[in-house]
């Protein structure tokens, strides 16, 4: 048993007798009321995805799951494969466990993968990844005036996002994988 500050993401829930893993949280301080943490989840089992909202301080049923630091390897149709960095085990998970993170992966990313009575539950991404820039159009003088201050720019790993105007080509930017925006150049 736990708490609502035990829930994270990839933290396995024990609810109405199925498990579910946290998908994405969100902790409301609301200035009229008590405290709550809004949570989705998805069922193990059944897939099924659902939306609960904790009361601040109301017990949670968080089961123990095993962290294990792994490499992602490389992507096969609808599957992903990481390799175990201690033992050299490798494990295929199905990319819908992965949901929308799987636009952050890249070969050699150190992630945490969360096993339940060995069976993978979740993949836990670093919170920053640098990529190299390969794709940035030159800035266009007068872009500043606009109030248009930043461009789409391709990284790497085939992921576009918007960056600031003075980002090139060969830069090496770090990503915010827990907001998907720009967060800074490498030095």
């Amino acid at each position: 048993m736990g708490d609502t500050t035990d829930i994270k993401k990839g933290a396995v829930i024990k609810h109405a007798n199925d498990l579910y893993v946290v998908m994405d949280f969100k902790f409301v301080n609301p200035g009229k009321g008590s405290a709550f943490t809004k949570t989705k989840m998805k069922g193990i089992g059944s897939g099924k995805n659902i939306e609960i909202t904790y009361k601040s301080g109301e017990s949670v049923d968080i089961a123990q799951v095993e962290r294990q630091n792994m490499q992602y390897l490389y992507e096969s149709g609808e599957k992903y494969s990481f390799m175990n960095k201690d033992t050299y085990e490798t494990i295929e998970i199905e990319k819908d466990l992965i949901g929308d993170d799987t636009k952050y992966l890249r070969e050699g990313l150190d992630v945490i993968v969360s096993l339940y009575q060995g069976n993978p539950v979740s993949v836990q991404l670093p919170r920053k990844i640098s990529y190299k820039v390969i794709d940035s159009p030159p800035a266009v003088k007068g872009d500043t005036a606009s109030g248009n201050v930043t461009k789409e720019i391709g990284l790497d790993n085939g992921l576009k996002l918007h960056a600031p105007i003075f980002i090139k080509e060969g830069d090496v930017i770090v990503v915010n994988t827990d907001t998907g925006d720009y967060s800074g150049r490498e030095v």
